[in-house]
């Protein structure tokens, strides 16, 4: 379990393939503090880290998660946003995440607020159930509040803090995110149908 509040900034330090598989050494300031076979989110997916090498630390991520996520897009040098999952008798300050991607949505706007900034973004509308004004959502691995909602819409608004700290910095029309929608709203629904 996650709560969305990203702790650290990695970098791809480099990528190979094997059969379906894509293995990752991620570089960040977290590396010396990890421990194999822990659970780690990389943009909001749950991956758990085979190697550590001082500040390198190693994933590995399957077909089936390459296919719902926007993994299979990373490249050397890129920024990956992570977090170590939470503490129980922490805070949380974000929501239950729980890095199980749902799907990706296309950034289609980013608007300069002169102080913050705005996100429009566009999902599969399969997934329009879940999505709610004033509801959280994760993306990349960030716990966002969604308002301007509409069938496969939504815009976020992101304060200076997230904005330098993660890598939504470098998020522009046409690039894809990592989505998961608020677990609660998932069980919900289930109940209902």
């Amino acid at each position: 379990m996650f709560t969305g509040i990203i702790e650290s900034l990695g970098k791809i330090n480099s990528v190979t393939s094997a059969g379906t598989n894509k293995t990752f050494w991620v570089e960040s300031s977290l590396g010396p503090e990890l421990k194999v076979d822990q659970s780690l989110s990389h943009n909001g997916v749950c991956l758990t880290v085979e190697e550590v090498n001082g500040n390198l630390h190693r994933v590995t991520a399957i077909e089936e998660t390459l296919e719902k996520t926007n993994l299979s897009t990373w490249r050397t040098g890129d920024l990956v946003n992570l977090e170590r999952c939470m503490i129980m008798n922490g805070r949380l300050d974000g929501h239950i995440v729980q890095g199980h991607v749902d799907t990706t949505a296309t950034c289609t706007q980013r608007t300069d607020k002169d102080g913050s900034w705005e996100f429009r973004f566009e999902f599969p509308k399969k997934f329009s159930h879940l999505v709610i004004e004033k509801g959280s959502i994760s993306l990349n691995g960030i716990s966002l509040t969604i308002f301007n909602v509409k069938k496969t819409k939504f815009d976020i608004a992101v304060i200076p803090y997230t904005f330098k700290h993660t890598n939504i910095q470098s998020v522009i029309a046409g690039d894809r995110v990592n989505i998961e929608f608020d677990l609660i709203g998932k069980y919900v629904f289930r109940q209902h149908h």
